[in-house]
């Protein structure tokens, strides 16, 4: 099957993880982009943006479940109460640190999620669809961290071996097998996208980019693993989202696409571009380079990723809009303006320290 053919106003999208980081931007984007419906499942664990789904809830296109995608009654009678076109599936436990420390609940969600997903959506598929009807599409959201580790050179492409290195990125791995194989054996149709590190606004500060902003603002140290050489490639959340509505709609279900802004960074330096944007737009804490410490590094640390997007980018004409220096500006400023989003995750949920080391 190739694109979609339905109505934008006559089509519902059911999203599973829509108040997540990259979720919440995704359903932020079809409500402000889009005519469609969103069904909204998402359980709302510790990172969950509160804040997104009491903005979503004023709009009358947005509904919005609390539910656990490993409860498959509640999946089955979402699907056959709200009868989505399309399924995006975001929902995952998703930070690697995290990972190390406790692996049960990303093998929970992350592949048993996601086969409870493929159940309900197949068994929904045969209970009703219709003979002139367009099958319903499900859409895998998943990580570069699949590959495992590149050198120096070369990209992955969608034909690269999975090699992955973490617990998380393993069960990233299980859960884009499995969604495949529901198209090769069972005839979903079924499209898996690989994206690389994503950054913006409302991302939990666990993760480098916020927790590096707010470690500088409030003078706490800013820790990089190891020496600080590790090469992440970089996408603005928005332009994933983006990405993502693409290739809903016009992507081959059976195939992957890989998702990049094609923007590497040396973590050190992308720390050091942080710290000199903050520099300029909050020169009263400054200078915020005078906190980086260096830390031991973390276990399996992959060295470098780095994506292939020609796919994306040839066959379904996509592009970025924002370069790195662009989207840290706009993140950065984002952080500054929004204090009270994250200073209040820091007072109850989590307070900056870091995960991912290996108990003794």
């Amino acid at each position: 099957m190739t694109a979609l053919q339905n109505n934008e106003s006559d089509m519902t999208v059911l999203v599973t993880g829509g108040a997540g980081f990259i979720g919440s931007a995704f359903v932020r984007y079809l409500l402000e982009k889009t005519k469609v419906k969103i069904v909204n499942i998402d359980k709302l664990t510790y990172a969950a943006n509160l804040q997104a789904i009491k903005e979503f809830g004023a709009n009358d296109r947005h509904f919005h479940f609390q539910e656990d995608i490993c409860d498959e009654t509640a999946i089955s009678k979402i699907l056959e109460n709200t009868k989505p076109n399309i399924v995006v599936h975001l929902a995952a436990e998703s930070h690697v640190d995290r990972s190390i420390e406790g692996p049960a609940a990303f093998i929970q969600t992350n592949i048993l999620g996601t086969y409870t997903l493929l159940e309900a959506i197949s068994n929904f598929e045969k209970k009703y669809a219709q003979p002139n009807q367009q099958p319903l599409r499900f859409i895998h959201v998943s990580t570069d961290e699949v590959y495992g580790s590149l050198g120096a050179t070369g990209r992955f492409n969608e034909d690269s071996a999975y090699r992955p290195n973490s617990p998380y990125a393993a069960t990233k791995a299980a859960s884009d097998h499995l969604s495949l194989a529901w198209h090769s054996t069972y005839g979903l149709e079924t499209i898996v996208t690989n994206a690389s590190n994503n950054y913006g606004p409302y991302q939990f500060p666990e993760k480098l980019i916020p927790r590096t902003i707010i470690s500088a603002l409030c003078g706490k140290p800013i820790e990089i693993y190891g020496t600080g050489t590790n090469i992440r490639d970089w996408i603005h959340v928005n332009d994933h989202a983006d990405a993502l509505w693409c290739i809903a709609i016009n992507g081959i279900s059976g195939l992957t696409y890989n998702i990049g802004a094609n923007a590497e960074a040396r973590n050190v330096d992308l720390v050091g571009m942080l710290c000199k944007t903050l520099d300029e737009l909050s020169p009263a804490t400054g200078p915020h380079a005078r906190h980086i410490t260096f830390v031991d590094d973390r276990p399996g640390h992959d060295f470098r990723y780095a994506l292939d997007t020609s796919r994306l980018q040839t066959s379904l004409e996509w592009v970025p809009s924002y370069t790195l220096t662009e989207g840290i500006r706009h993140t950065t400023t984002w952080y500054l303006e929004n204090r009270s989003w994250w200073e209040k995750i820091l007072e109850t949920t989590y307070d900056g320290s870091r995960l991912g080391r290996i108990q003794p």
